[in-house]
């Protein structure tokens, strides 16, 4: 019952990440092989959460069925698709288990981190801020200062978006098909997406023919998205979700690469490759696919290892943008047929504490976990939030996503 130790979870004991628990325990549940270091980990926190549940009463004074909760819980961790009564059910249950977690739990407060933001992050500025040069790179999410979509990318943009229909599971147009957005990336990818999955799959303002599918994957960086392993796990959570490759039309992709040591120009070099074989093989994987929305990393200022840290997560926006600007510049290993078109997804990145000009996104220690480099159920809300509001209302995602 380790799925809640994230979504019930009662406390944590000093020697387990549950963040880290949780995401092990997603990635057996959905027949993925853990690694003898992984699965070593995710047996102890089993036995620690298994121990605490046998000594700790259950509150029968509520009268309300957490063991039906619990099962639900497994079954939609599992892939499968729950019946509105038991969905609602469970959104009753996670209502109630945040009240109670709120009320004077046992859980260390995550605000108690002592993270401090590491000098390789000072001075940094969001790309979408970036007035000046930041080593050979220059502003906006675009280039030369822009935040906006350039005119001829968007007529490409509007074309494809005209094109998104509900698909069959042979891939053709059916009045009861869907549309399927799916997540590409790595572990922060899946625990940022798999919230977001949570929080719009009963929001009335999501069409009901997008079907939202997560399949990002621990472990799972840039490089290793370029052979075949990851995808054939995607492909399985797809048929999870009852969905096929030919219904994907749209992905959000959101990576990085393991402990980069290069120069920042060879690292930025480095993923704009990794990318580049991802978007093109997501064709091949999914020919349907219309749209690919990039994003770059959140902040790794408050970092406690090389997993990847700071400046490199934040030059990772620049490897993003280098990929696009390669599309707008005609380079005919993008063209079309061999990657969808290439757009901004909501750029994640803000300074720290330091409240974003746009929006006030900003990163506190709280938002992440003991690593300081994934993020905790605040950070991953935060995320969700972000992609919440861009696939409902950016011009290039709600025409398709939002109910009519």
């Amino acid at each position: 019952m380790l799925a809640m130790s994230a979504a019930f979870a009662l406390a944590a004991e000093i020697t387990i990440d549950w963040d880290r628990a949780r995401e092990l325990h997603q990635r057996a549940s959905r027949g993925e092989t853990l690694s003898p270091e992984d699965a070593t980990y995710y047996a102890e926190a089993k036995k620690q959460f298994e121990a605490r549940q046998q000594s700790r009463p259950q509150n029968p004074e509520d009268g309300f069925d957490w063991k039906r909760a619990m099962d639900l819980h497994r079954r939609k961790e599992q892939g499968e698709k729950l019946s509105d009564d038991d969905a609602k059910f469970l959104a009753e249950a996670m209502k109630r288990h945040e009240q109670q977690r709120g009320g004077g739990g046992e859980r260390r407060p995550e605000a108690a981190r002592d993270f401090k933001p590491s000098e390789a992050s000072k001075g940094l500025v969001p790309l979408t801020e970036l007035t000046a040069r930041y080593r050979q790179w220059d502003g906006g999410l675009y280039g030369a200062g822009s935040n906006e979509v350039p005119p001829a990318l968007q007529s490409k943009a509007s074309k494809a978006i005209a094109s998104i229909q509900p698909l069959n599971a042979d891939g053709k147009p059916a009045s009861d098909g869907r549309i399927v957005l799916m997540s590409i990336g790595m572990s922060n990818t899946t625990r940022e997406f798999s919230t977001f999955v949570r929080l719009i799959e009963n929001d009335e303002r999501k069409s009901p023919q997008v079907l939202v599918v997560d399949g990002a994957q621990g472990g799972k960086a840039a490089h290793q998205w370029t052979e075949a392993g990851p995808w054939d796990v995607a492909d399985e959570r797809l048929k999870q979700a009852g969905a096929t490759p030919l219904q994907v039309q749209v992905l959000w992709i959101k990576q990085a690469n393991i402990a980069p040591s290069q120069s920042s120009e060879e690292a930025v070099g480095l993923l704009q490759d990794d990318l580049q074989v991802i978007v093109t093989m997501a064709q091949q994987r999914y020919p349907n696919a219309r749209l690919a929305f990039l994003s770059s990393r959140i902040y790794a200022g408050y970092a406690q290892s090389r997993l990847n840290p700071e400046p490199y997560a934040y030059e990772g926006a620049f490897a993003v943008r280098g990929l696009i600007q390669k599309q707008i510049n005609g380079d005919p290993a993008l063209a079309e047929g061999k990657a969808s078109l290439l757009l901004w997804g909501p750029y994640l990145w803000a300074a720290g504490a330091t409240a974003r000009k746009s929006d006030g996104l900003a990163w506190t220690p709280q938002d992440f976990a003991g690593d300081g480099t994934h993020p905790s159920e605040s950070g991953a809300q935060k995320v969700a939030q972000q992609l919440t509001t861009f696939f409902l209302n950016d011009p290039n995602a709600k025409p398709w996503f939002a109910k009519k």
